[in-house]
C-alpha cells in the first residue's frame, strides 16, 4: 500500500497517525506539488489527499480521511481502534462526521488565511473583498468554533477521558489532528480541550508526536515569516 500524503496537513495528519499507531505497512509518497500531476489525477481526479493504493479498493485508489482510516481498521481488524459493536461504531461514525461536516469548515475559514493556504471558491477569504472584511470573516469564523468543540466535551466524551473510552479510537485522532491547526488561530484552548490533547497525544506516543510536528513545524515557519 502506498500513501500519497502532504506533511504541513492535518486531514493527511489524521491518517499518518493511524498507520504508525496500527504498525500497518505503508509506503509513505511526498505529494506535496504532485496532485496536479497527469499521473496523480490519474489515480485521484479529485486531486486530493491523503490519497491510499491499494488493490482492494475501487479503482485502487481511496482519498478522504476517514473513509482511508475506516477502510484500514475494517481490513486488518483494527477493533481497538473503530469498534465492531454497531452502536460503538455509530458514536465514533456520528463524531467523525461532526468533526469534518461542523468544526472543520470553520477551521479552515479561521486558519487558511494565516497558513497561507488557499480558500474554498464562494468564501469571503477567495473573493474580491478587501482585506478588513476578510480579517472579520475570518474572525467571525473563530469566533464560531468554541460552541462547536464544546459539543465533543459535553455529548461525545461524555465524562470519559476518550471518544473511544478508555483509549483513542479514529474519532479522536480525527479531532485532536484537526485541532492542530487552531495552534495558528487567536483561540485559547479551555482546560478541558488542554488535558484532551495531551491525553491522545500520550496515550498515542511517537505515532502521534511524528505527524504532529511536520504540522505543528509549518505553523512556525509561517509565524517566523
Amino acid at each position: 500500500m502506498k500513501l500519497h500524503v502532504i506533511k504541513p496537513s492535518v486531514n493527511n495528519m489524521a491518517v499518518r497517525v493511524l498507520v504508525r499507531a496500527a504498525g500497518l505497512p505503508v509506503e509513505e509518497v511526498d505529494a506535496y506539488g504532485q496532485t496536479r500531476s497527469e499521473a496523480f489525477l490519474a489515480l485521484c481526479p479529485a486531486h486530493a489527499t491523503p490519497l491510499l493504493e491499494d488493490a482492494g479498493v475501487y479503482k485502487g485508489a481511496l482519498w478522504e480521511s476517514c473513509a482511508i482510516m475506516q477502510y484500514l481498521c475494517n481490513r486488518h481488524g483494527l477493533e481497538n481502534l473503530y469498534p465492531t459493536d454497531p452502536a460503538a461504531r455509530a458514536r465514533q461514525d456520528s463524531a467523525m462526521l461532526y468533526t469534518t461536516g461542523s468544526l472543520y469548515p470553520l477551521v479552515a475559514r479561521a486558519a487558511y488565511p494565516r497558513l497561507g493556504f488557499p480558500a474554498y471558491p464562494g468564501e469571503v477569504a477567495a473573493s474580491d473583498a478587501d482585506p478588513a472584511a476578510k480579517e472579520a470573516a475570518r474572525k467571525a469564523a473563530e469566533a464560531a468554533i468554541p460552541e462547536i468543540l464544546e459539543v465533543y466535551r459535553s455529548f461525545f466524551l461524555g465524562g470519559q477521558k476518550f471518544i473511544g473510552g478508555a483509549a483513542p479510537s479514529i474519532a479522536d485522532i480525527r479531532l485532536a489532528a484537526t485541532v492542530e491547526f487552531l495552534r495558528i488561530t487567536d483561540l485559547a484552548f479551555p482546560g478541558w480541550l488542554e488535558d484532551y490533547m495531551a491525553a491522545v497525544a500520550g496515550a498515542l506516543g511517537d505515532a502521534y508526536a511524528g505527524p504532529a510536528a511536520d504540522v505543528r513545524g509549518y505553523i512556525d515557519y509561517v509565524r517566523s515569516r
